[in-house]
Formats: C-alpha cells, structure tokens, sequence
C-alpha cells in the first residue's frame, strides 16, 4: 500500500475519531429520553446566556415549568406512559419557544425554559401559547380521563443577581401558580 493511500486512511481514522468524540460531547448535554438539554448542559448554557445578556444589555428570563400530579400519571398509567407524557411535554415547549431560547429537563417532571433577549413582560406569550399547545393534547385524548396541566413560574436575570438567585425565584413563582391552580380546581369541582 502506497503511503497516500496509508496517509488518507489515517487522515480519515482522526476525522471520523474527531466526530464520534464530539456526538458522545453532545449526548452528553441532552436528556436522551426528552431530547432536550440536560441538568449537565445547564452551568455553561447558562454562563453563556448571562455573558450575552449583561453584554448586549438585552433582558433574559426563565421559566421553571412542572407537570402537575405527575406521580399521579406514573401510578395510574405506568412509568412509559410516564416517560411518552415528559416527551410530549418537551415537544411542546421547544415548539412554544424560539430558535434562540433554551429547553432544559431539570429534574424528573421539571423543565427550565431560558428566553433570551425576552424581558419578563413577555412571557405571558410564551405561556398563553404553552396553554394553547397543553389544550390541544389534552383535548386529542392521549390520557383517558385526565387533563395535563402544567404550572409555570417566572423570573429575570439582572446583572448582580446570581442564576441561583433567579432559579429560586421561578421555583417559588412556579409553587404559587401551582397552588392557585389547585385552589381553582378544588373550587370547580365544588
């Protein structure tokens, strides 16, 4: 064998190498069954959106999203109806969302959304379409009797302000919807 053609197949083994190590970089930063970002790919994303943020001095919002009573569908339906509802429910979000905003899994039933250049008065948009999306599945009957419904809270970076400063207070603001959701539906079913 001639040494360019030694050469190519070397060349060629660094290239596809180069590749296969760069996927498993990536998979590493998605949730596999979701196919969003992971809690890994959340400490640089996050990095990168403040830097922008602060730099352009455009506004960055957050949303901490949950899937209401989601033990509740685990134990009713089983744990791959469990895992076909987070799916659906990822797909929902990065279709409510643009290019440039961020979907992250951020633990078992919980969804951090990153809007970029969006100031908190935005995000009741981005909800209202989140809602929309949520009633249209419902109303396709994938869960016999059940509607999802998810409770989304919402925060603003600043700078000055830690992301954990900014994560707990969409934590918080999420809790407060979900308990006035479930003040509103033990009401309605008074």
């Amino acid at each position: 064998i001639s040494s360019r053609v030694k050469l190519r197949r070397a060349r060629a083994e660094v290239v596809s190498t180069a590749i296969q190590s760069e996927l498993l970089r990536l998979q590493s930063f998605s949730d596999p069954l979701t196919e969003v970002y992971n809690r890994r790919a959340l400490d640089d994303m996050l990095k990168k959106y403040c830097s922008r943020s602060e730099r352009l001095k455009k506004p960055l919002s957050f949303m901490m999203i949950d899937v209401d009573d989601f033990r509740g569908i685990n134990s009713r339906f089983g744990h791959t109806t469990g895992d076909f509802v987070l799916l659906e429910v990822a797909t929902i979000l990065k279709s409510a969302v643009r290019g440039s905003d961020a979907v992250i899994r951020y633990g078992g039933d919980e969804f951090l959304v990153v809007l970029a250049d969006a100031p908190v008065k935005d995000t009741p948009a981005v909800i209202a379409r989140i809602e929309r999306f949520m009633l249209d599945w419902n109303q396709s009957g994938h869960l016999k009797n059940v509607d999802l419904v998810l409770s989304v809270g919402v925060s603003t970076w600043a700078a000055g302000k830690t992301v954990d400063d900014v994560l707990n207070e969409a934590d918080q603001d999420m809790y407060a919807t979900k308990a006035r959701g479930k003040e509103k539906r033990s009401r309605t079913a008074s």
